[in-house]
């Protein structure tokens, strides 16, 4: 039975790897994990200088999911070569590197810090806001994510796969102008943006008054998109956005993922993603299926 796939010519054994910022640099996961079992370790967003996130209360709980406002706090690239790539290499994972930044330059100078980096795949964040042009976020505007596609496709080593933000008009239209300026792949969905209010206190609960909400209330909307991004495109799409379970991943994958990322559900089961790889498994062989890639995108 063949559980392997490729993502813009990188092999992994599985379709199943984890959703940045959920899953650490893997390291506190490991002793739950065996990491090279994984497709993939997908890291915390990481920039090119410590960020220190946003103030609390950052997290809130929702029905079906969460809500986060952390702020992609990180310690920067540095401490990422230093400490976090050797460990995840000397543990046998292929690497995906989640990268974030406020500028174009704070992108291509965590880019180019990664050239020679064990990195197998860079995956960039363009739900950050772009602090030159009034803070909107790089994938919001088809035209800025053009641009920061194209940059950061000019100076990666790696192949890269831009992460696409759900909370936009037309996902395909995005999808289509990260592919136009020579994105290797697409990951989406990104969180999509929501409130909660503390009424005892008649205030809000997150102190970023909005945060990123994901889990399995955004699943049926993370589907959808996916499977809208992969009757568009021809480049590999790695689908997330609420998957707990082998089932939830299998729609995604049937609905045209060539991977999947387990996110939120790392939160309250550390071993999710050995799960999911393990239903996946199961459901196969149910169905007498030899081949992942039968899978992919049979639904239409």
């Amino acid at each position: 039975m063949n559980l392997g796939v490729e993502i813009a010519g990188v092999s992994l054994k599985n379709p199943v790897t984890t959703g940045s910022g959920t899953f650490g640099s893997g390291e506190e996961y490991s002793e739950f994990v065996d990491l090279s079992s994984l497709g993939a370790v997908t890291t915390k967003g990481v920039a090119n200088v410590p960020w220190p996130g946003n103030p609390t209360p950052r997290v809130a709980e929702t029905y079906g999911g969460m809500l986060n406002a952390v702020g992609l706090q990180n310690p920067g690239v540095d401490v990422m070569i230093k400490r976090d790539l050797p460990f995840l290499k000397e543990a046998g994972a292929t690497v995906i590197v989640n990268v974030c930044g406020k500028t174009t330059e704070d992108y291509l100078e965590v880019v180019e810090r990664l050239s020679d980096q064990p990195a197998d795949l860079l995956e960039i964040n363009v739900s950050c806001p772009n602090v030159k042009e009034g803070g909107i976020a790089f994938g919001q505007d088809p035209k800025a994510l053009y641009e920061i596609t194209k940059a950061v496709k000019a100076k990666a080593k790696q192949p890269i796969i831009m992460k696409l933000s759900p909370n936009v008009t037309d996902i395909k239209e995005m999808a289509k102008a990260a592919e136009a300026a020579g994105s290797d792949a697409l990951s989406l969905i990104n969180t999509l943006t929501g409130m909660k209010i503390d009424i005892e206190k008649r205030d809000f609960l997150l102190a970023n008054k909005t945060g990123g909400l994901s889990g399995p209330a955004i699943k049926p909307v993370a589907v959808r998109m996916v499977y809208e991004v992969c009757s568009t495109v021809k480049i590999p799409v790695i689908g997330m956005g609420g998957i707990l379970t082998a089932e939830d991943a299998l729609e995604f994958i049937m609905a045209g993922a060539a991977a999947v990322a387990v996110g939120t559900a790392n939160f309250t089961d550390p071993c999710a993603t050995v799960k999911v790889i393990e239903g996946i498994k199961s459901y196969m062989e149910r169905h007498n299926i030899e081949d992942i890639r039968e899978l992919i995108g049979c639904v239409k």
